[in-house]
């Protein structure tokens, strides 16, 4: 029996393939892709496998300790995660990522769920940052255009600095829930390098990662720099909505429009470009969990015990 947000997860995935062949029709709307040259494309797809390296170089560098001599199957775990996140609705692939962390090497659910909230806290918090910059840059000089996103982007610092002082505050406590704080806030970063580290891995890979995809959308659509940054943006944050299709089929394409037709970009203009960037996403996603296919999986050495 279908739990009700997984059937609505289904029939938008289904809408949006009637939708698309209806309006559009799959034909005419995968045409613009035998006008760009196989250069672009593989250029596009090797710098897209380039972020998913960046997302295993955070994740080996966070848990160096436990993953030491493994990057293969870190490499192999994020493939997996990344694959199961971006075709399962309502963020459900993000349960794989515990599961896969406790099998490929011992690290206990109790630690991963942490590290894995923070990582995506550092996501969402980076992503918006990078569309604030890009807004800006529409209305405000470059230079105020980077000092607002210098802002904003500095607020981890303080939101790190405040989860010591609860840890510290916590630790005075003997209650049952002080003592559940304390366990997930000791699974993140202890020291300044960590942190910063984590912290530098998040900005850089989500800088490649927007910036090929807005390549991608504005070889569809032609809108400048910005906007095409917007798109990728809008596209992206609808991961995090409540209801997300089977694949993010149709939300990820409202996504797109919704974050273009503030600056003048239609609905019937933005909506093919959409498609189109989505289907090179879940085509290279699909790529990737292929390839991690032949990598080394389980270790069943034992592992030493985590910690920063």
């Amino acid at each position: 029996m279908f739990h009700p947000s997984r059937l609505i997860a289904l029939l938008l995935f289904v809408a949006m393939l009637v939708a698309v062949e209806w309006w559009l029709g799959w034909a005419t709307l995968l045409a613009p892709w035998r006008e760009q040259s196989l250069a672009s494309v593989l250029g596009a797809v090797g710098l897209t496998f380039v972020t998913y390296g960046l997302r295993a170089l955070r994740l080996y560098d966070y848990f160096r300790r436990e993953m030491r001599g493994g990057f293969a199957r870190c490499l192999k775990l994020t493939l997996q995660h990344n694959l199961l996140n971006n075709l399962l609705p309502m963020r459900s692939g993000e349960l794989s990522f515990p599961l896969l962390m406790a099998r490929y090497f011992d690290v206990p659910v109790v630690r991963s769920v942490p590290v894995l909230l923070w990582f995506r806290l550092l996501d969402l918090h980076t992503l918006i940052g990078l569309a604030v910059v890009a807004a800006a840059m529409l209305w405000l000089p470059p230079i105020q255009a980077a000092l607002l996103g210098v802002c904003w982007m500095v607020l981890p610092w303080f939101a790190y600095r405040l989860a010591g002082r609860l840890r510290g505050h916590l630790a005075s406590r003997s209650t049952r829930w002080a003592g559940r704080l304390t366990e997930a806030l000791d699974a993140l970063p202890t020291s300044h390098a960590a942190f910063f580290r984590a912290w530098g891995w998040t900005v850089v890979n989500w800088v490649v990662k927007i910036a090929v995809f807005a390549w991608v959308l504005a070889l569809f659509l032609p809108v400048s720099t910005p906007l095409a940054w917007l798109g990728a943006i809008g596209g992206d944050l609808t991961s995090v909505l409540p209801v997300h299709g089977v694949a993010g089929a149709g939300t990820f394409e409202a996504g797109v429009v919704a974050a273009l037709a503030p600056f003048g970009v239609t609905p019937a203009q933005a909506l093919p470009a959409a498609i189109n960037l989505h289907l090179f996403i879940l085509a290279s996603t699909l790529i990737g969990g292929l390839l991690s296919l032949p990598l080394p999986g389980r270790n069943l050495r034992a592992r030493p015990s985590s910690g920063q």
